[in-house]
């Protein structure tokens, strides 16, 4: 599938589901500020209100020396008289004051209000002092749901909208992809006819360059059919898992690319210190094997070489390296990118290595890749030693 639509719904739902919810959000922000501001105020009035109160509940008792005055208190307010060095005469404030300038102050979530009384009318006090503590938990959750319900909706309507915009690529994909099967089966059928009676040719008669040519044309034409048929089948069908004798296989995919060797007169030698089986999938195994060897020829300088060589690791795995001695590799860092050609004029579609990539990272192999640029390439695969049966 060249686009996956419902890939796409998703990843572009979700950016214009971010830039448009910062557009909207930003707002929000500020009307959050003004809220919070506006509970300031409130609180502010509120504490200048108990304090009148109090004044008026001293005013109505007077100075009388022999009653007995009730200071008034209130459920979340604390108030207190203070002298003019702000020594306490009264007061429900168990806490230190942030400051003796009168004015209303902040600590936290506190809020103080410090006001100056007549001296000597109220008790011998100067000061009145209030306090209470803020909140801001409706004010926060009034914006939370606000911001959730506009991101539910940006999010709902950007995904039925981008939904509905990428059913043509859903249709366009659907033909895209009955057109490539039909054509992988196309391939097949002349793809077979031509090596089998290539092989009837080959035992009845000499062998010559022009029949190696066809036998080396359609063994490189069968490595691209099984690069698209594994495309087009990775996510239709599952690929189970099987012990393979991996010195036996690999030294099978060897003896098949010979033949394309020979051509350029590149020696393809094999060299293993170790025999061992994997629990592994042959189809899997045979694209990493067959792509990493089909560059490593097309790359190859004629009368060239390249050598393959399975050892055991340092962790219990195997490692499989496939050296060659050819133009090499100007960037390694691209080489497993989709599409990626290094040499427009090689045969390929760039695709290989990106499959070799795709079935590494979902298993546990790992690639590395040394190359020097004119001297050739090593590209070295580690199979964990959890592949590895005993």
């Amino acid at each position: 599938m060249i686009v996956d639509e419902k890939k796409f719904v998703r990843r572009y739902s979700l950016i214009y589901t971010c830039i448009v919810s910062f557009l909207l959000l930003a707002p929000l922000y500020f009307y959050v500020a003004h809220k919070i501001n506006m509970q300031e105020i409130k609180t502010e009035v509120e504490l200048k209100s108990i304090q009148s109160r109090i004044i008026i509940a001293m005013d109505s008792f007077g100075n009388n020396p022999n009653g007995i005055f009730e200071f008034p208190k209130f459920n979340t307010f604390q108030s207190g008289l203070y002298s003019n060095n702000f020594s306490v005469i009264y007061s429900q404030i168990d806490e230190p004051l942030p400051s003796f300038m009168p004015g209303y102050h902040s600590a936290g979530l506190t809020r103080y209000l410090i006001t100056a009384m007549p001296t000597q009318k109220y008790f011998f006090a100067d000061y009145i002092i209030t306090k209470t503590t803020i909140s801001y938990t409706d004010i926060f959750l009034e914006a939370s749901v606000i911001a959730f319900g506009i991101i539910v909706l940006i999010l709902f309507l950007s995904f039925y909208f981008l939904n509905s915009f990428s059913l043509p690529f859903k249709r366009v994909n659907e033909k895209l992809d009955e057109f490539i099967k039909e054509s992988m089966h196309e391939m097949n059928t002349p793809l077979s006819i031509i090596n089998v009676n290539v092989d009837l040719f080959h035992s009845m008669h000499e062998s010559n360059k022009y029949l190696h040519r066809i036998k080396s044309a359609t063994k490189s034409l069968a490595t691209i059919y099984n690069d698209m048929d594994y495309l087009i089948k990775q996510n239709r069908i599952e690929y189970k898992d099987e012990i393979i004798d991996f010195e036996a296989f690999v030294k099978e995919r060897v003896e098949y690319f010979e033949l394309i060797c020979q051509l350029n007169n590149i020696t393809l030698s094999l060299t293993t210190t170790t025999r061992t089986h994997i629990m592994f999938n042959p189809t899997k195994l045979q694209r990493i094997v067959d792509n990493t060897l089909s560059n490593a020829i097309k790359f190859s300088h004629k009368n060239g070489k390249i050598d393959v060589h399975i050892d055991k690791s340092e962790n219990g795995g195997i490692t499989l390296a496939i050296q060659d001695y050819g133009q090499g590799i100007k960037h390694p860092e691209k080489i497993t990118n989709p599409y990626y050609r290094e040499y427009e004029h090689k045969m390929g579609f760039g695709i290989g290595m990106n499959i070799v990539k795709s079935i590494i990272d979902k298993s546990e192999i790992t690639l590395e890749i040394q190359s020097t640029y004119l001297k050739g390439s090593i590209f070295t695969y580690t199979f964990n030693r959890t592949l590895v049966v005993a």
